[in-house]
């Protein structure tokens, strides 16, 4: 998730010092892989798995054509798996979200103008709706397969404090000064990360502090707590989804992601797997957490291992959801995260994956408006349950074979199609 303030910490880069992060950026170790898609059927349910991380440096909202390294297929309404059989109205406030952010860009300026004119539709007036303006384009993978991976998440409830007590004493950060951005292509660099987070050392630039860093308190992070909770493993779970909500004496207060240090995120479902301590079939949000519980002199440890850290904001209290990428509320069970390079923010995108641990088809229009650390790849998608309990059930144990299809506007530049 996202925060819209993202030229916030802007502090000036020497010419060195950019020279620096340059060689940094051409020397940095390859980021974390994202997982490989599951070789069976959409009907088929893979074990669960820790959650992807939500918190991701938001991209631009303009919307351009797939990565060229990206292969679409045209396709046809009738090929989409339980088109007939979804209500596309459901999505329909999600798309006039999205179109908030891209009515004013040329792609998007008539389908938008469109759907914010239009009374509300019912069932069949949205599907002629989509079907009248859209055309649906099967993403593939490079190797031209068709089947990717669908995981889920949610927005949590916390407990905590606007001040530090016995109980409450984990802080929730905000983003420090000292944390800067740096725009390599502005420099000529190409870089997965377009604008790696790092610190100012003297006349150095390096990269910002690690999590166990954070933790053993070496960022100057005094003052910039906006809320202490009662749990380090749910804050650290509350950092893996990118939002959440904290239940204090007398309201609660909805956070939203402000930024992050720039490391690479690390599953600690998969160490807990490595090592033994679980079997792949329980590395799930709940499973982990039940494991913390079970194990505290191991717990630092691990959560350590993830050395990426995500800074909060606390949003305004009138929001219908969390804010994802583009700036806009999600919408539970209509909002996915995506790979931003391969799918533009704000289009939709129909899923042909299942319920969690099931056989049961999960087949139904999205609105691509969030991002994810973990989330790599043209064929992933991360599904937003909402929030709760409920919510955060499915979205802990969602590891879904998938297929999808974006809907991009009639007319819409579209490179590297097959037929």
């Amino acid at each position: 998730m996202h925060s819209t303030n993202s030229n916030k910490f802007s502090p000036r880069v020497t010419l060195a010092a950019v020279l620096v992060v340059l060689i940094m950026a051409a020397c940095r170790s390859t980021p974390e892989k994202p997982a490989a898609p599951p070789s069976a059927p959409p009907v088929q349910a893979p074990a669960p798995q820790q959650p992807a991380p939500r918190a991701e440096t938001p991209p631009a909202v303009t919307p351009v054509p797939p990565s060229a390294g990206t292969q679409l297929r045209r396709g046809n309404w009738t090929e989409l798996p339980g088109w007939r059989d979804d209500d596309p109205a459901a999505a329909w406030d999600a798309l006039l979200a999205s179109c908030g952010s891209l009515k004013a860009q040329e792609a998007w300026r008539a389908v938008c103008a469109a759907a914010q004119a239009a009374p509300r539709p019912d069932r069949e007036r949205a599907r002629r709706f989509f079907e009248l303006n859209f055309m649906p384009y099967q993403l593939l993978q490079p190797d031209g397969g068709t089947d990717g991976l669908a995981t889920g998440y949610y927005e949590p409830l916390l407990r905590g404090s606007r001040k530090p007590t016995a109980r409450f004493r984990y802080p929730v950060y905000g983003a420090p000064d000292d944390l800067i951005s740096i725009d390599l292509p502005a420099f000529g660099v190409e870089s997965r990360d377009s604008r790696p987070r790092a610190r100012l050392d003297g006349k150095q630039v390096v990269p910002y502090f690690d999590r166990a860093q954070i933790e053993a308190g070496a960022a100057p992070l005094r003052g910039r707590e906006i809320a202490w909770v009662d749990d380090p493993v749910e804050l650290f779970f509350l950092q893996i989804q990118g939002s959440g909500r904290i239940d204090l004496d007398g309201g609660v207060m909805r956070v939203g992601f402000a930024d992050h240090n720039g490391q690479p995120y690390r599953s600690i479902g998969r160490l807990l797997i490595d090592r033994g301590e679980l079997p792949a079939e329980r590395a799930s949000m709940q499973g982990i957490k039940a494991w913390a519980q079970q194990n505290p002199d191991k717990l630092r440890e691990v959560l350590d291992y993830n050395p990426r850290y995500i800074f909060f904001r606390e949003l305004p209290a009138g929001l219908s959801g969390p804010l994802g990428a583009m700036g806009v509320p999600l919408t539970a069970r209509r909002s996915i995260a995506v790979d931003p390079r391969f799918v533009p923010l704000g289009a939709p995108v129909f899923l042909a994956t299942t319920w969690p641990l099931s056989k049961k088809p999960l087949q139904q229009l999205m609105l691509a408006q969030d991002t994810g650390a973990a989330i790599r790849g043209a064929v992933r998608a991360d599904f937003f349950w909402g929030y709760g309990d409920d919510a955060g059930r499915e979205a802990g144990r969602m590891k879904q074979a998938l297929r999808m299809w974006v809907l991009l506007p009639q007319g819409y530049p579209v490179n590297n199609t097959a037929e």
